[in-house]
């Protein structure tokens, strides 16, 4: 569709906003120059069409509420691929702010919602070409900015351990299909922890890659410096066997180092893992919310780590303690610029872009804002208000002290081939009301992300495995690893979960799979 070209009032408006000093005289000598410029956009879209490919024809359902175990499907469907290769049999639930071209992606947000993609994610073609078949999209909260299961736009999931109780977040579907074996394996997208919360709080495994080492291609963005994708499994060989198929280069990801070379994580859990250092992260237990019983079932299992021949050790790294507060500003800043103002794909990188998603979704939001979620509200309203107020500066000096957080890391780790600690500080909530007041959604969104926000910002590898129950409810020892070690994190993993004969599963879970 060719570009509308701009009338006097249009210029003047931007005029107005940059306050170019123009006036009619100025903007009319302009309006041939612009009109002329704006051409090179026609002939972009004429070129793109040329390649684009179109909208692939593939069956979906959304399914009735007696066919939605635990509200946790956005839309089911039977995707297949070559049907041979190490994946081969499996079902997979794709967290729904990653797309599966011909199948409906909302991303938890009527923001989004009549969105069918074109393409797949690189993830997606990864896992079809492995042969898996999958199963459907997962629920997420809406754009993906909760750490809790009551946000969606398609109502609350409910956790299988009790249904009253919140799953986690975002990626709360896929937690509560793997949890109750509904679907073999899943995906999650992480910004914040929302690979590990739903993990810890539904009693699965989470494996937050090293940042960079699996192709964000093709999933709905939040701020590129924090975005992840990885695994949500019931064991941690089946988190390695999807992390083997998933990672590596595209060449399409600018998060990607170019040399990127992935392990066999598969073969790595065969290693061994005697005489291992394992720091136990002071600063990640006591936390003001912490409850003692998490605390307590997290020691235990590091303990349960010095028993399997691992040396256990508590470490300090004091700067633990600043990681939420520097997420705080990355997130929202960089959120309220890239995800909403510049439509989720932002500008000025090199790689995949998804147009369709960015006029769609830039559309939509544009026409109704008041469909963001509370918590995106919130973001925008201290995010927009800090960057046109003081120009960023503050998003600046995060990521420039981002770099201090990191070392600080890189130093303990220097000295220990792990670091563990509590994935949440707390284990599962009940979920609120529909109707609850704001402070509680909000407050229920956001305060488990203290101990997971802050690899994000790192871009360490960190895994959640489930530890012992409290109040019978799931909690999670989160596991971190050096840069792109994700191996030995995973090696840790696996020895910890044959350590324990193995981690629970809710009653009612099926043995396999069910679509």
């Amino acid at each position: 569709m060719p570009v509308r070209p701009p009338d006097p009032d249009d210029l003047g408006a931007v005029a107005a906003h940059y306050g170019l000093g123009l006036d009619d005289a100025d903007l009319a000598s302009f309006s041939p120059m612009v009109h002329g410029l704006l051409g090179s956009w026609d002939a972009v879209e004429e070129l793109y069409a040329a390649s684009a490919p179109a909208v692939p024809d593939r069956a979906w359902t959304r399914p009735e509420p007696a066919d939605n175990p635990y509200n946790a499907w956005y839309v089911t469907c039977q995707v297949t691929g070559s049907g041979e290769g190490p994946l081969a049999g499996k079902t997979v639930a794709v967290k729904d702010n990653t797309s599966v071209a011909g199948i409906p992606l909302m991303n938890g947000s009527k923001t989004m919602e009549g969105y069918t993609p074109r393409r797949d994610a690189t993830i997606v073609a990864r896992m079809l070409a492995a042969g898996a078949t999958i199963a459907g999209k997962s629920v997420c909260e809406d754009l993906c900015f909760s750490g809790g299961s009551h946000t969606s736009r398609t109502g609350a999931v409910r956790n299988p351990w009790n249904e009253t109780h919140s799953t986690g977040g975002s990626s709360s579907g896929t937690a509560a299909l793997v949890a109750s074996g509904v679907v073999d394996v899943g995906t999650g997208g992480d910004q914040g922890g929302s690979i590990r919360m739903p993990a810890s709080w539904s009693g699965i495994v989470g494996h937050k890659p090293t940042w960079g080492l699996v192709p964000y291609t093709g999933a709905f963005p939040i701020e590129q410096s924090i975005d992840h994708v990885g695994p949500m499994t019931r064991t941690v060989a089946d988190a390695a066997l999807v992390l083997n198929v998933i990672a590596g280069p595209d060449g399409l990801d600018p998060r990607q180092p170019r040399d990127l070379v992935p392990d066999d994580y598969v073969a790595a859990l065969g290693r061994g893992t005697e005489g291992l250092r394992v720091g136990v992260l002071t600063e990640g237990f006591g936390l003001p919310n912490s409850d003692p019983g998490v605390d307590a079932s997290v020691r235990a299992a590091a303990e349960t780590l010095r028993g399997a021949g691992l040396v256990v050790e508590d470490v300090s790294i004091p700067w633990h303690l600043h990681g939420a507060k520097i997420w705080d500003v990355i997130a929202t800043e960089g959120a309220a610029s890239q995800m909403v103002d510049l439509n989720g794909y932002g500008l000025n990188w090199k790689g995949l872009y998804d147009p369709e998603v960015m006029e769609h979704y830039g559309n939509q939001w544009r026409a109704d804002g008041s469909q963001f979620s509370e918590t995106v509200k919130l973001v925008l309203l201290a995010g927009k208000y800090a960057l046109t107020t003081y120009q960023g500066k503050h998003y600046g000096m995060a990521q420039n002290v981002a770099m201090q957080l990191r070392a600080a890391y890189d130093e303990a780790l220097s000295r220990y081939d792990v670091l563990v600690l509590p994935t949440t500080p707390i284990h599962a909530t009940a979920i609120p009301d529909p109707d609850a007041p704001r402070e509680e959604i909000i407050g229920r969104a956001l305060e488990m992300v203290t101990n997971t926000c802050v690899t994000d910002v790192t871009g360490h590898p960190a895994c959640s495995v489930p530890a012992g129950p409290v109040d019978g409810l799931p909690t999670g020892m989160m596991i971190i690893g050096k840069q792109f070690d994700d191996a030995t994190v995973l090696r840790v993993a696996h020895t910890f979960e044959q350590a324990v004969g193995g981690f629970p599963t809710p009653a009612g879970a099926t043995a396999g799979s069910q679509a």
